[in-house]
Order: C-alpha cells, then sequence, then structure tokens
C-alpha cells in the first residue's frame, strides 16, 4: 500500500508554471488523474450532494435540493472562473500587489467591482448571501473555509471565490505526490544541481550584515552569496540569522507572526475492499467521488466543530473528509484492495493536557476508533475491512516537518494583514528580505500554501533579476494578459 502521508489534492495543476517549464510531465512522466466526481457531501439520511468536473451534472445534483442553489451556483461558476483567470490566478505567479494599487485598477473593470465586492466578505456571508438550501449551504463553507480561512472572518473574500473555482479542479497524482518531488529531483540532478537530504541546518552565516552560507549541525559549511528559506519567517530570522543581527523594528514584526489555530489529524488505512457507501443506492456514482465530505448536514454541524477547535476540544460526533486514492489510481494498492485516507480539522493544544496529550497512545487509538465508526455509518463494509491503520496528529506534523510550527501546514495563519503584500510581512514582501543575500520562499511567503508553486516560481524570478541570470523560461500567458490588461 503506497500513501499519500501529506498533500493529495492538487488543485493548481492546470496553470502552475512549474509543469510546463520543467515539463514534467512530457519528460519525467508525471501524470495526474482528474476525476469526474469532484466531491461528494454524504447526508445522515442516505442521500448525496455532488460536485462534478461537469457544470450541468453538478447543476442537476444540486437542483435536487434546491433549483434556485442551482441556477446560482451555474451564474456563480462562471463569474468565479472569469475572476480566476482575469485576476486570481495570475495574480498567484506574480509578484504580491500593494493592496491599494491592486483595489484601484480592480476597481477600473466592471467584473473587478463586483470581485471587490465579495472582498469584505467572510465565506460564511457569501455562503448565506448566494445559497438557501442548508446541505447546500454546509458543502460550500467547508470548501471555502477548509483551506485557512476562518469562517467568519472578513477581508479576505477574493479567496474564498477561488477556491470555489478550485473545488472542481482537484487531480490525483498516479503513483504518489512523490511523484512530483521525484520529478523535481531529477530536474535540478540532470542541470548540475546537487541535493542534499536529511540535513539540519544549524545557522545562516553572516558577515557584515549579509548572508554568506550556512553551517550544517555537523559542522560542514556551504559557502554562497545567495541564500533561500521556505521555512517560516520565525525560524529564518531567529534560529538561523540570529535576533543579534536583525534591526530591532523588523525583529519586532517576526515576532507579530501569527500561526493557524487548527491543524489537522490523518488516518492512513490499508482496507480489504474500497468502501461501498449506502448514499450508492440513490447516486452509482458515489463510490467514485475523489473527496467525500461526511457529517456535515448543516453549517451548524461545522461551525460546532470549528467552535470545539478553538476550545481545544475534540467532539464525539465531528465530521470530516475522507478520500480513497487507489480507486482512481490501481498503483497505489495491491490488486482489488484499496487506500484510504481521513483527514479532519483538530486543534493543536488540546483543553485537557495541552499538545502533549497527543503523544498518549489509548487518546489516539480511542480517536481512531471514533473516525472509522462514523465512517462505518456511512459506508458499512469498513467495519471489517481496516487491516491496518496510522494516525497522526498536530504534535506529529510539528515533530516531523519542523517548519510546520503548531501543525501549521501553511507555515502560518491566513490572516487580512498577513497576505497578498504582507505575506510574512512588509520587510519580506516581494520575496527580498533586509539581510543582504538572503531571500524568502515557501508558504510563508505570497501567495500562501498548498501544492500552487507560487512562492517557489516567483522568488526565483526575483533571485534571477537580483543576480542578473537570464531567465530561460517566459512569463505565463495569462500573467501576461493581465499585465495587458492594466491589472499589474
Amino acid at each position: 500500500y503506497m500513501h499519500n502521508t501529506h498533500s493529495i489534492y492538487h488543485m493548481m495543476v492546470d496553470y502552475a508554471p512549474i509543469y510546463k517549464d520543467l515539463r514534467l510531465e512530457e519528460d519525467y512522466n508525471l501524470k495526474h488523474v482528474y476525476p469526474p466526481l469532484q466531491c461528494s457531501l454524504l447526508l445522515k439520511d442516505g442521500r448525496s450532494l455532488c460536485l462534478y468536473a461537469d457544470l450541468d451534472k453538478t447543476c442537476e445534483s444540486m437542483a435536487r435540493f434546491s433549483k434556485r442553489d442551482s441556477d446560482t451556483y451555474r451564474e456563480m461558476h462562471k463569474k468565479v472562473q472569469e475572476y480566476s483567470e482575469y485576476y486570481l490566478v495570475p495574480a498567484t505567479y506574480d509578484l504580491p500587489h500593494p493592496p491599494l494599487l491592486a483595489a484601484a485598477k480592480l476597481d477600473a473593470t466592471d467584473w473587478g467591482k463586483d470581485l471587490m465586492s465579495y472582498s469584505p466578505k467572510s465565506p460564511k456571508e457569501i455562503v448565506d448571501e448566494l445559497f438557501e438550501n442548508e446541505h447546500v449551504r454546509a458543502m460550500w463553507l467547508y470548501l471555502l473555509a477548509h483551506w485557512g480561512l476562518q469562517y467568519d472572518m472578513q477581508g479576505m473574500g477574493y479567496l474564498a471565490l477561488l477556491y470555489m473555482n478550485r473545488a472542481t479542479n482537484y487531480r490525483l497524482v498516479v503513483g504518489g505526490s512523490h511523484m512530483v518531488s521525484q520529478a523535481i529531483c531529477k530536474v535540478i540532478v540532470e542541470n548540475g544541481g546537487m541535493i542534499w537530504g536529511s540535513q539540519r541546518i544549524k545557522r545562516i552565516i553572516m558577515e557584515d550584515g549579509a548572508a554568506r552560507g550556512v553551517e550544517m549541525v555537523d559542522g560542514s559549511i556551504i559557502e554562497s552569496n545567495t541564500v533561500v528559506s521556505s521555512i517560516d519567517p520565525y525560524q529564518t530570522f531567529f534560529k538561523l540569522v540570529g535576533r543579534e543581527n536583525l534591526d530591532p523594528d523588523f525583529a519586532e514584526r517576526i515576532e507579530d507572526y501569527k500561526w493557524e489555530k487548527w491543524s489537522l489529524i490523518t488516518a492512513h488505512l490499508a482496507l480489504e475492499s474500497p468502501p461501498d457507501f449506502t448514499a450508492a443506492a440513490s447516486n452509482p456514482d458515489i463510490n467514485q467521488s475523489f473527496v467525500y465530505l461526511i457529517g456535515y448536514d448543516t453549517p451548524e454541524d461545522l461551525i460546532r466543530h470549528w467552535e470545539a477547535i478553538n476550545n481545544g476540544e475534540t467532539c464525539e460526533d465531528e465530521g470530516f473528509e475522507c478520500s480513497f486514492p487507489s480507486v482512481f489510481d490501481p498503483l497505489q494498492a495491491p490488486q482489488d484492495r484499496c487506500t484510504g485516507l481521513i483527514s479532519q480539522m483538530a486543534p493543536y493544544d488540546l483543553k485537557d493536557g495541552g499538545a502533549d496529550r497527543w503523544y498518549n497512545f489509548k487518546f489516539k487509538e480511542e480517536q481512531m476508533a471514533k473516525r472509522l465508526e462514523i465512517l462505518t455509518r456511512y459506508a458499512p463494509n469498513m467495519k471489517d475491512s481496516v487491516l491496518w491503520h496510522s494516525f497522526h496528529t498536530p504534535l506529529d506534523i510539528e515533530n516531523k516537518f519542523l517548519d510546520m510550527v503548531r501543525g501549521s501546514y501553511k507555515q502560518g495563519a491566513y490572516l487580512p494583514l498577513q497576505l497578498g503584500f504582507n505575506r510574512p510581512n512588509e520587510f519580506c514582501s516581494g520575496y527580498r528580505t533586509p539581510v543582504k543575500g538572503l531571500y524568502m520562499c515557501g508558504s510563508s511567503c505570497h501567495p500562501g500554501g498548498m501544492i500552487i508553486w507560487g512562492g517557489g516560481y516567483n522568488a526565483a524570478g526575483v533571485i534571477a533579476d537580483d543576480l542578473g541570470v537570464e531567465k530561460w523560461w517566459s512569463e505565463p500567458e495569462i500573467v501576461t494578459k493581465a499585465r495587458e490588461r492594466g491589472l499589474f
């Protein structure tokens, strides 16, 4: 059994420049599956609400719950595609823009004004304004807020609209998500690069206020006038550069950097057979869905879960998402068997015992058993199908990935003043830092986390400009078109 232990739903495969520029699909056999049924909300009464790659099929499913919501979604589908093509996606693969300047340019177009009208709103406000049916609202509140937004936080509605567009554009990597990193490793090595794995960095070497290389924990030294960090600003500047080498005002801004309130618990399953959901009785497509949302019949179910997280609690009957990758990629499991993934929002600090309680084996097994019991309600054959499981907590994420402080898999909270031009802060906006020769990229920089390839791509362009290196790659066509429209 092969398991995708972190990333699985790759949502920018159709846009990210890395695939075309590095010819990952043509020359390195990187392949993706685009499941026709992208996401299903399974209800306790056996019904289901489905999002398909095909718009008409999605609207047909939604109309069973509300004809009005179906018509609204058809209209919004067109709008968010336009917003994404014209601005949101191009902005992902360009330097972050000062908010006031970006707003002024968007205000010059009718669609830009419409887009900006959503920006001050929270995901919940957007969902409540658009849809009337409680099940439709529950699905969209999850999909618009799950990827880093607080359901009631205002000021980031534009990002919720991008998530609405991407909700029917998830891809699965054939052979597992590690195939992407393997392909990139091959590109680096074939072009004269070197990769040192399993290394711990002791410090960034500083001379006369400039970065001059890195020293490993074992004493090895790599000298370079250019150092690039893809870890969070706190560790980059306080642990590796050293506070003594920083301007006090800049150090104070680093202190202000905020982490997410929640992380994830995940369970990886080796199954004797694929799940057979009871909802398949009314919709035979269900057993071929890429993502399942279960336990969230209404927005109130979701909100109750989020509030429990804010209180450091795990609920007895909270919902989660799950997926069964080998249904779409048989390479990931033995013949006729199946891999499974349960992924659920959870607090890092628990009300009783703090984060260390996640070390308690008995507690972890109890949490695992609860999730399997919930899954079995929707797919009864899962009761005797689980051959093996591995349960991972927010503390496990932090321990395994040292850049994911507090299990923060986006390397920092999504907040209005910690996104775009201000991610991670105004001093490091645009990937350059106040430390000469030191650059930043990764999820703590614009455009943020997930497998979207924006931070590294944009930083590479900045570094090439500063070093006078001729760029062998060309600007993405979608960015060029936005520039021609006067948006950048």
